[in-house]
């Protein structure tokens, strides 16, 4: 039997499952969903595509076109992600009853000033702006639907020019070793603490992982002779699925990520997953005790940061950085690297020979 969901918007979606087959259309009013729902399962019956969405039941709101896009995506095996489904849900709330006709330059440079009252910052409102472009650009290009694509390209140079458009500012918090013994004395002495997050925090800085990397890996995916760990699926912009990443399990930042995978081998008998937790719980637990101990303005995500700038600073080049980090853009990479001054000269002194070394050179020439 067919399934009818009535939308936010005032629309309504229908989805047939039948014959192992999954087919799903949205419609302004039920009469036609009911309709279309029969077509659809009398064609599957036959062999035959299911039916689209009949030429006057066009969208009208902007929220049909979200919904039509969503399900287009769903029907190839592309649902969205967490992120993006967020901002198209504040799209359909800000921007949703708007009609097409209505989504014009002026309009667009009205909502921006508008999420820029409401506290929005330039790089929130520039994502914005782009998903509008793309959900515009999919009903033209892939439904034939007439609607201005231009009009967000010149309402996006307004916003730029009035500053109310541009990129983020990139963080530069580092902690010091200090907060980091302190917040790790803390957590590791807290009865109430379950989750072992002193050693997650160790790990963290060690590895420079994101805080879902961590929580995702299974023991399937540690190498126990090559001291490596398989991640999954890591954050890239450009693929979504399959970016699995062999990275080492170094000793180089003042924690050694090797050692805390032994101690978690103990602890999880070498079962499921290494650290057994939800990400979210992780994070919320950082959170709470960076408040117990008065440590402000540090998240978990600086952790990723300070174990990057840490490899560095032993002396790792950009390429063998990148092997840990899973930045494929020295642009990317850049951001999470804020070397301290004073550590160049560690860095020179290093690598430059005593006045021993050096007499002992001249002697043997």
């Amino acid at each position: 039997m067919p399934t009818f969901t009535k939308l936010k918007s005032g629309s309504w979606r229908v989805q047939v499952r039948r014959k192992r087959q999954y087919v799903a259309n949205t419609f302004i009013r039920r009469r036609d969903a009911e309709e279309w729902a029969i077509e659809a399962e009398r064609s599957i019956d036959r062999g035959r595509p299911a039916p689209r969405s009949r030429p006057h039941e066009q969208p009208r709101v902007f929220s049909d076109l979200i919904a039509l896009h969503l399900d287009d995506l769903a029907q190839v095996g592309k649902p969205v992600r967490r992120s993006k489904s967020m901002v198209l849900k504040a799209l359909k709330t800000s921007l949703g009853r708007a009609n097409l006709k209505d989504i014009t330059r002026e309009r667009l440079i009205e909502f921006g000033r508008k999420r820029a009252a409401q506290g929005a910052g330039p790089a929130t409102l520039a994502i914005d702006l782009s998903f509008i472009r793309t959900i515009l650009l999919h009903a033209a290009s892939v439904h034939g639907i007439e609607v201005s694509v231009e009009s967000v390209q010149l309402a996006r140079a307004a916003l730029k020019h009035l500053d109310l458009v541009g990129k983020s500012n990139e963080r530069d918090r580092r902690p010091t070793q200090d907060e980091l013994n302190r917040l790790i004395e803390y957590v590791e002495g807290n009865p109430l603490q379950f989750i072992p997050l002193g050693r997650i925090i160790r790990f963290a800085v060690a590895t420079a992982m994101r805080q879902a990397e961590i929580c995702r890996i299974e023991w399937t995916d540690v190498d126990m002779t090559k001291r490596t760990v398989t991640v999954r699926d890591r954050k890239d912009p450009r693929r979504k699925d399959g970016n699995h990443q062999i990275v080492p399990l170094l000793n180089s930042t003042g924690y050694d990520a090797w050692q805390i995978i032994l101690e978690q081998r103990i602890v999880t008998r070498g079962l499921g997953r290494v650290f057994p937790h939800h990400s979210k719980s992780v994070g919320a637990a950082f959170h709470r005790s960076c408040n117990a101990i008065d440590l402000d303005d540090l998240c978990f995500h600086d952790l990723r940061h300070e174990g990057t700038s840490r490899l560095f600073e032993a002396g790792f080049s950009i390429q063998q950085v990148a092997m840990v980090t899973g930045h494929k853009d020295w642009r990317m990479l850049r951001r999470y690297t804020n070397l301290k001054p004073e550590d160049l000269h560690k860095m020179q002194t290093a690598s430059q020979p005593s006045m021993e070394q050096f007499m002992a050179t001249l002697a043997a020439n």
